[in-house]
């Protein structure tokens, strides 16, 4: 019936994990398209004014050179005697562009006294005498850039059609309106991979934060439970002694469980708030190993477990803090005694191994399945239905061997049960000085010491 209840309860945590990871994806990805959205509204934004300004210079660029040619062909034709005549040819070098430069030349009596042959048929809208500086007319559909001077005695009008300007700039504004998709397209897939990528870390956090605060809450609403309950039936009648006495127990041992679970909270977030840096200093593996297994040595007596310790070696130095290492192989060392049966072994080794410190414990128990490996040091995960424990152990040895640049290898014993090693890299020097840890004192409240 137990066994029944923890699968449904796992199942409904299964469940309800797997929701929460659906509304974390959806969260990140919705506050993603956010931020990519507003990236590309804003790059079109400065997309739309830097093409206007482009299509604006060069069309006045193009103008600009028109009106040179126009010029330097009023230049020219002044400089001929008696002004030009039909067939004249332009400047050396002719016009910049495909379109001729058009001209007419008018009399001072204002009457019309000359063309070139592709101006001959086309009348100005204007007088003559009103175009001087370069400006622009339509003649019979077609704008041409005209300028207007002195030729001579006679008042010379030249122009040049603006076609090869505005076909410049159609060219140019089509140009524009194919990249500025792609271009927008990249920003947002770009900004959209970057805003996941930034949002992901910050995300999950919030969600460890939050499925901890889940999680510690329902782990600590089970032993209130059973109190409430307890003390509700005490107060409903008088009850005998003997019904007093398992009662009390029941309530002690609750109150217990819920001791253990604040205290490994508490180390956890005071863990989780110091410096990685600052307490670090020489430390003989091998040293606190034969501490610790004395300090477990009743209770594995208690259990008729067979508790052994082989150190080889010299020199087993690393750089950590005495007290997390301490509080590391307590918590192997509590989970090997926990779940041997009667009659097991537990085997605590410490060697050298190259350039690394190796510290195994393999237990008889049953084991971790190989599935499981890779889950065993989330918060609140236990890998056995087994009673006793929040889940919490293994999570605290995790953080205490990242933040001493350790690196696990879970696997199984030859015993059958698990086997929980981990190595870190080795000082050459010897520790001038290993803290020695006092049995009487819980590792918890030694994290500040």
């Amino acid at each position: 019936m137990v066994s029944s209840n923890r699968q449904e309860r796992g199942a409904r945590l299964g469940a309800g994990e797997r929701t929460l990871s659906m509304a974390r994806v959806d969260l990140v990805r919705s506050g993603a398209q956010r931020v990519a959205l507003a990236a590309t509204a804003i790059v079109a934004g400065l997309y739309l004014l830097i093409a206007v300004a482009v299509v604006l210079i060069v069309t006045h660029n193009l103008t600009a050179n028109v009106d040179g040619t126009l010029s330097k062909w009023l230049t020219a034709m002044a400089t001929q005697r008696g002004g030009p005549s039909r067939g004249y040819q332009g400047p050396p070098g002719g016009p910049r562009f495909d379109a001729p430069v058009l001209w007419w030349t008018f009399h001072p009596d204002g009457n019309y006294a000359d063309s070139s042959t592709e101006a001959a048929n086309i009348n100005l809208p204007a007088p003559y005498n009103r175009i001087q500086a370069p400006q622009t007319i339509t003649v019979s559909g077609t704008d041409i850039r005209v300028m207007g001077g002195l030729t001579s005695d006679d008042w010379t009008v030249v122009g040049q059609s603006m076609n090869s300007v505005y076909q410049a700039r159609g060219n140019l504004i089509q140009a524009e309106l194919l990249l500025g998709p792609v271009l927008l397209i990249v920003v947002f897939l770009g900004a959209l991979a970057i805003g996941r990528r930034v949002a992901s870390p910050i995300e999950q956090a919030r969600q460890r934060q939050m499925d901890f605060t889940a999680n510690a809450s329902h782990e600590l609403r089970t032993p209130l439970a059973v109190i409430q309950a307890q003390t509700s039936l005490a107060l409903a009648q008088d009850r005998d002694a003997g019904w007093y006495q398992g009662a009390f127990t029941r309530v002690n041992e609750e109150s217990l469980r819920m001791r253990h679970l604040v205290d490994e909270l508490l180390w956890l977030a005071r863990f989780e708030a110091l410096p990685r840096s600052g307490k670090a200093e020489p430390v003989d593996v091998g040293v606190l190993a034969q501490q610790a297994v004395d300090r477990f040595a009743a209770v594995a007596e208690a259990r008729h477990q067979q508790l052994n310790v082989r150190v080889s070696g010299d020199s087993h130095v690393i750089a950590a803090s005495p007290e997390w290492l301490d509080h590391l192989v307590g918590v192997l060392l509590d989970n090997a005694c926990k779940y041997t049966p009667e009659q097991g072994s537990i085997d605590v080794r410490v060697a050298v191994d190259g350039n690394r410190i190796k510290l195994v414990v393999d237990d008889s128990g049953p084991g971790i399945p190989a599935d499981q490996r890779g889950q065993i040091f989330d918060r609140f995960r236990r890998a056995t239905e087994q009673p006793g424990g929040a889940g919490l152990g293994l999570a605290i040895a995790d953080a205490v061997v990242q933040a001493t640049n350790g690196r696990w290898e879970v696997g199984g014993s030859a015993a059958g049960g698990a086997s929980m090693a981990v190595t870190w890299p080795r000082l050459l020097a010897r520790a001038s000085a290993t803290r020695t840890v006092s049995s009487e004192t819980p590792p918890l409240a030694r994290l500040d010491a």
